[in-house]
């Protein structure tokens, strides 16, 4: 059996979205996969399955929800060891970590696209690509960022942002 975190992109932020962590718990469990935790409201699952193709669960959760709550929700999955290489590979110092996040990519992202948005666009925020994630840190907070404008006209690839306090703690999960 494996581990994996199954990121779900765009839930519980308005009436339209909302989707609960006992809804989601059960889903999981009739796709087949145990050890099913959730974490925040903000769609984070935990688990344990004997498949071992990331994209393939994250096909089999997006077209779940479709079915049973009637919603179009991307869906991202990484490996438990996935995980510790994003939480390892982080290029950046993490000042503060409510201001720190992970972007998952679906994806691996086109870094010549990425590496052509001029820093100065954007700052104080700043941003480092990785294998399929973006590390960002915005000190002013996630609510109004410049990057993120920037990244939506240039990002051609499903993508979720999680704070790094999140980001450990479904580490901690995942591996616990």
């Amino acid at each position: 059996m494996m581990r994996y975190v199954a990121l779900l992109r765009g839930i519980n932020v308005n009436p339209g979205t909302t989707v609960a962590m006992a809804d989601l718990r059960a889903l999981l469990e009739k796709l087949g996969h145990t050890e099913v935790r959730t974490h925040l409201r903000s769609g984070n699952a935990v688990f344990a399955s004997a498949d071992e193709r990331p994209e393939w669960i994250a096909s089999l959760i997006e077209r779940e929800i479709t079915g049973e709550l009637g919603l179009t929700v991307p869906v991202i999955v990484r490996t438990a060891a996935e995980l510790r290489q994003v939480v390892e590979d982080n290029p950046l110092e993490v000042r503060d970590p409510a201001r720190f996040a992970v972007m998952f990519l679906a994806d691996t992202p086109d870094r010549a696209l990425l590496e052509g948005i001029d820093p100065a666009a954007y700052a104080p925020e700043e941003m480092r690509v990785g294998r399929r994630e973006l590390y960002t840190y915005f000190p002013e907070g996630l609510r109004r960022t410049r990057l993120q404008p920037l990244l939506a006209k240039r990002l051609n690839v499903t993508a979720t942002a999680r704070n790094w306090n999140t980001v450990t703690r479904l580490l901690a999960l995942a591996e616990g």
